[in-house]
């Protein structure tokens, strides 16, 4: 009962929120005579805040509607390439871009929240490259009658995507997708499939959790598997598209990563009544755009969650070389031409330093000069995709790496 209960709270905060929301305009309205009192800027914002931090969010947009190729502002458009029951595939189109540029399919995580949480990542990539981007489903959006989709169909998907774009095509996975990405990567190279990627840049990934633990890995091993089959995983209420479909609800994995940083939410939002109250609404818009992304959260199926809670940080199945797709073991020495480049964030909570260096050391018959490493100092998890470090310092990394492995296979 407890996703009953959830959205019972969720529909008594909605209408708080509307009516604290509606309060503050009020208060602040030039029209009602108690807008001038020294007390009046207080209350409308604490009002205000509360109707933030109560109001529900649903799927946000992307909104890059321009980016600057060359020195000119040109238009984009989102065109929607391929669609799956559990996700679909986005490409950003510009008019008048350059042909040449090289193509880059961004996997974004199936982790709780949707694929705009990369919206920064998108918009950075967009002057200098072809973006494409996996765009996956709110699980509680999905009728049964489509079947499950766990670790292995997300692989599958992969590898559907990348036949789609192409060959020649550069991936980018920011953390969850790391583990699935290689080992499509490993899959692809072991039948010499013509899409298999150039090359694959993982940023924050749990390839192997074993290399220093953090608090996300602990959660996942101090209890048995049991306990997960038994304490999160919910039922859809049937009066969502998915009714009836076991899932882990994404309120459970915002709740998790709230509580990880309680004290830093606590600052952000009451930097935030300051702002409001000092009339800075650029600042304190800011970090409003930051929660309504940030808590926008979705649903995963239940047998995706499970399996990858086993694979990935209970048993470590693809660094010991015991995991399996189906049938086939995956192999990631059978990586031999796609070039790897795997970025870590120096104070990154959620992947620890090593985790995503790991996939260097598994390619064991990829020559060294196929793989970089890059530890960005002074960055945390999401620092790795988003925000000035990212914009001035990862980012350029990353199409530098592109680069060299587009010039090394011209040479090939």
């Amino acid at each position: 009962m407890l996703y009953e209960a959830y959205e019972l709270q969720r529909s008594f905060l909605a209408s708080a929120s509307a009516l604290a929301g509606a309060s503050s305009d009020w208060m602040t309205n030039p029209s009602n005579p108690f807008s001038q009192s020294p007390f009046t800027p207080i209350v409308a914002s604490g009002l205000d805040v509360f109707a933030h931090a109560s109001a529900t969010y649903g799927k946000p947009a992307f909104g890059l509607a321009t980016t600057e190729i060359d020195g000119k502002t040109v238009k984009v458009t989102e065109k929607i390439e391929a669609v799956k029951p559990f996700g679909q595939l986005i490409h950003f189109t510009r008019t008048r871009a350059p042909k040449d540029q090289p193509k880059l399919l961004i996997v974004a995580p199936m982790s709780g929240h949707y694929a705009t949480l990369l919206r920064g990542t998108v918009e950075r990539m967009l002057p200098g490259h072809d973006v494409w981007i996996t765009d996956w489903a709110d699980a509680r959006q999905v009728p049964l009658a489509f079947g499950s989709f766990d670790l292995d169909d997300y692989i599958d998907y992969v590898v559907d995507f990348l036949d789609h774009i192409g060959p020649g095509t550069h991936v980018l996975a920011v953390c969850q997708p790391a583990v699935p990405v290689y080992a499509a990567a490993a899959l692809m190279a072991a039948e010499k499939h013509h899409a298999r990627p150039r090359s694959i840049t993982m940023m924050g990934g749990p390839i192997d959790t074993r290399e220093a633990p953090t608090a996300v890995n602990t959660v996942a091993t101090q209890r048995p598997f049991s306990w997960f089959e038994q304490n999160v995983i919910q039922t859809v209420p049937w009066f969502h598209p998915g009714g009836g479909r076991k899932v882990y609800p994404g309120f459970l994995q915002l709740t998790g990563f709230m509580a990880m940083n309680f004290g830093n939410h606590l600052v952000s939002h009451w930097q935030m009544f300051k702002h409001l109250v000092d009339g800075d609404d650029e600042h304190a818009e800011s970090t409003k755009a930051f929660y309504e992304e940030y808590r926008s959260v979705c649903d995963m199926t239940a047998e995706f969650y499970l399996q990858t809670i086993d694979t990935v940080f209970q048993s470590h199945l693809l660094p010991k070389g015991e995991m399996m797709h189906r049938d086939d073991r995956v192999d990631p020495g059978a990586i031999k031409d796609i070039a790897l480049l795997a970025v870590e964030g120096e104070r990154d909570d959620i992947s620890g330093l090593g985790q995503t260096k790991a996939a260097l050391t598994l390619a064991t018959n990829l020559p060294d000069a196929y793989k970089t490493y890059y530890m960005a100092p002074k960055v945390g998890h999401y620092g790795i995709f988003n925000g000035r470090r990212w914009r001035t310092e990862i980012a350029p990394v990353v199409e530098k790496f592109i680069l060299d492995a587009d010039a090394r296979a011209k040479k090939a």
